[in-house]
């Protein structure tokens, strides 16, 4: 008994010396397609994420679509989806990095104007599970808020993604805390590498059989092949019953 008691007391020590436990456990952001148009499983199903508000994936029961991109590094097609979603009357939700501050404000503007959702992706891009303290989670995302403050004269809106959906679920908490809404998906593929760009006939069809309701759909807007596709996906959708809509007014 008395050597049980001392191997507890050890494993009690490593959990507080460490850090470990289950709110600072790493999460990396995951989906699971499933058979013909079923919604995909997001996260192994788990729930943690609801007791802070994280979004993922909207209501079952309506056709909708939550078309959002991450912007920030490269967005040499970015004119071309603007100008697509400006046509086809959508509205999206972006999620900006500063550097779309700094060498990109006419198109910043223009997502302002045209009436789509400007977000928080974070002030240095970098990993939150790695942010040990509120204040840590608070610098990141502020920074950024007070940035896009000082260059539009507009307030950032409180919704985040985390950079590579890395999080844990004390990151959540203390966004949450912070009045943050933390942004994930239902959908993504592989289209952020300039070099390794899918062509867009591939694409299409990539993003077309993973169609959901409620989806929250994650792309990016350096890529060739979504600004090549977009006006056809766009278009479809419509056909099929789809409606397009920011992430401030998401059904869950």
């Amino acid at each position: 008994m008395k050597t049980l008691k001392y191997i507890l007391i050890l494993l009690l020590a490593f959990s507080v010396f460490t850090g470990a436990s289950a709110e600072g456990k790493t999460h990396n952001w995951y989906f699971k397609q499933t058979e013909g148009d079923a919604r995909p499983i997001v996260f192994g199903g788990d729930t943690m994420p609801d007791k802070y508000g994280a979004i993922y994936m909207g209501s079952p029961d309506e056709k909708v679509i939550y078309l959002t991109f991450d912007a920030g590094y490269g967005n040499e097609n970015l004119d071309s989806i603007l100008d697509t979603l400006k046509k086809e009357q959508v509205e999206a939700t972006f999620f900006i990095l500063p550097a779309m501050l700094k060498y990109a404000m006419p198109a910043v503007k223009q997502m302002i104007e045209d009436g789509h959702l400007v977000a928080n992706h974070t002030y240095s891009h970098c990993n939150m599970a790695r942010l040990g303290s509120k204040e840590a989670v608070e610098k990141e995302l502020s920074s950024l808020a007070d940035l896009y403050k000082e260059a539009t004269g507009e307030e950032m809106a409180p919704y985040y993604r985390p950079p590579e959906g890395a999080f844990t679920e004390d990151t959540l908490r203390f966004a949450h805390e912070l009045g943050y809404t933390a942004v994930f998906w239902s959908f993504a593929y592989a289209d952020w590498d300039n070099g390794k760009q899918p062509d867009a006939e591939s694409a299409k069809r990539r993003i077309l059989d993973s169609v959901h309701n409620g989806e929250v759909m994650l792309l990016h807007p350096n890529s060739a092949a979504n600004a090549a596709v977009l006006p056809e996906v766009i278009s479809t959708l419509k056909a099929e019953g789809y409606s397009f809509r920011r992430i401030d007014r998401f059904i869950p």
